[in-house]
């Protein structure tokens, strides 16, 4: 199977055509660095995303708190963390980086604060 993977590790956006089936890559064409090549493979395999989103904050209507996954996550538990997360209702005081959700959904990625909430 051919799948064409543009680039965001740089801004040149390389389009990158990555052949393969499965974890069973046979060519990458089109990359212009090694990071490019390297996230090209990754993508084609295993992609993964770092989440951003915002939870409820206990006895504030309408505030929200923007979190962030601390490392990447499999693209295909996106889903299942956002119903975790859409769950959650944080109580104040936050801080910047304080962990809110920890190994979601066992994939050992931690949600966190990303501002300081008094």
């Amino acid at each position: 199977m051919k799948k064409e993977i543009i680039c965001t590790v740089c801004p040149r956006g390389c389009h990158v055509m990555v052949d393969g089936e499965g974890e069973n890559i046979l060519s990458v064409d089109g990359y212009g660095c090694k990071r490019g090549l390297e996230y090209a493979s990754g993508e084609f395999t295993h992609p993964v995303r770092i989440l951003t989103t915002t939870v409820k904050v206990e006895g504030v209507e309408h505030d929200l708190l923007p979190v962030r996954s601390d490392k990447p996550l499999p693209k295909e538990k996106l889903l299942d963390c956002m119903a975790v997360i859409r769950s959650l209702c944080v109580k104040r005081p936050v801080k910047q980086y304080d962990v809110l959700a920890a190994d979601i959904c066992g994939t050992g990625v931690n949600m966190v604060a990303t501002k300081d909430m008094a």
